[in-house]
């Protein structure tokens, strides 16, 4: 295929999606869900059992967040970090009953970790029946028959998408005191410390982050989560030498970002098919990183590096270009990437077509 025709076709999918998303806003819509879904709350990330307090102290040691919350539900734990500003981290262990992620877990290299995953975006709602009725109707299946209730929350999840393997959670909160401990759980002193490290007072809140999603499926898979969601989708980067197409949903300006990463074509081979379609075939359809605003951000990495943090890449733009950013290499207890992110005082974006470029070809040496 031409260069002029490869253009034409990644414009054509552009278009196509640009009109779908249209139509899926004024679906939401007349449904009567607009405004029914706020801002991410909180993410859920599960791990195996023995992972568990190895991923959250690497979180207390390489981010900004601090753990607020520990408690035993049934037989699993959690922890939860948090921070002003930004949406909380509950980190879990799961329990012996039936894992409905279990499929979208299963890739080449994720066998010995079957049950750890970025699980669920949790947002808020003003009102959670009225938004289950609604999307009952509209034919999204949950996990749970109803919301389960506490005395501070209702909170319900949609099943694991076929697309993304993630799930959407709602939380209606009903006290102000904001607790995640379920009905029954048992609550738990943290016992897990956050190292006194200064540098960590430049990382702040959760910026984005970026799921990994075949290249067949890149509409259908952001189609969904605006339809789920209060989201609209904002724009695509499309990287034809690398095979991949960085797509961004965004609520507001400030809020936290949804960013879709896909082949433009589906995978063939490693070769021809490039990072993205390659992630896939080895992870499987997942949450790639975790973005944090982080303030001084040379300073900030030059530290993070002396306290054990390894990165795929160098950091790349500059201030002149008005950007920043840097992946780690992944957990070894969640699969996941941190990204660190500074954009400076006058940079009006949100990315950079050259710094997609370098931080997608960065995959590669997962």
């Amino acid at each position: 295929m031409t260069a002029h025709n490869d253009l034409d076709t990644t414009s054509a999918q552009e278009l196509i999606l640009i009109e779908e998303a249209a139509r899926a806003l004024d679906s939401r819509r007349d449904a009567g869900l607009d405004g029914l879904v706020g801002g991410l709350d909180s993410i859920i990330i599960t791990t195996e059992t023995d992972h568990l307090v190895p991923a959250t102290y690497e979180l207390l040691q390489y981010t900004g967040l601090g753990c607020t919350e520990a408690f035993f539900d049934t037989d699993s734990q959690s922890y939860v970090l948090g921070l002003p500003g930004s949406a909380s981290l509950i980190v879990r262990s799961r329990g012996t009953g039936p894992n409905p992620f279990s499929s979208a877990n299963k890739a080449r290299l994720t066998g010995s970790l079957p049950d750890t995953r970025l699980e669920t975006f949790v947002f808020t709602t003003p009102d959670i029946q009225e938004y289950v009725a609604v999307q009952k109707a509209r034919g999204v299946e949950f996990l749970t028959p109803a919301p389960r209730e506490s005395d501070y929350f209702s909170f319900i999840q949609t099943a694991p998408s076929p697309y993304t393997g993630n799930s959407v959670g709602i939380i209606e909160w009903l006290d102000e005191m904001r607790t995640y401990a379920p009905a029954g759980s048992t609550g738990l002193s943290p016992d897990i410390s956050k190292p006194a490290y200064r540098h960590l007072n430049n990382i702040e809140q959760l910026d984005h982050a970026a799921t990994r999603v075949k290249a067949q499926d890149r509409t259908a898979a952001i189609l969904e989560f605006i339809s789920l969601t209060n989201y609209h989708y904002d724009f695509g980067v499309h990287v034809k030498s690398q095979n991949s197409i960085t797509s961004v949903a965004r609520r507001e300006k400030e809020d936290f970002a949804m960013v879709f990463t896909s082949g433009i074509t589906p995978y063939t081979s490693d070769e021809a098919s490039g990072p993205t379609e390659r992630f896939i075939k080895d992870f499987g359809t997942r949450v790639h990183h975790m973005a944090f605003r982080t303030e001084k951000i040379e300073e900030t990495v030059a530290a993070l590096k002396k306290v054990g943090m390894a990165f795929l890449l160098e950091l790349v733009g500059s201030e002149d270009e008005g950007l920043m950013q840097i992946f780690s290499e992944p957990s070894p207890h969640t699969l996941l990437v941190n990204e660190y992110i500074h954009r400076f005082g006058n940079f009006d974006g949100f990315f950079t077509r050259s710094n997609v470029e370098k931080l997608t070809e960065a995959t590669v040496r997962q």
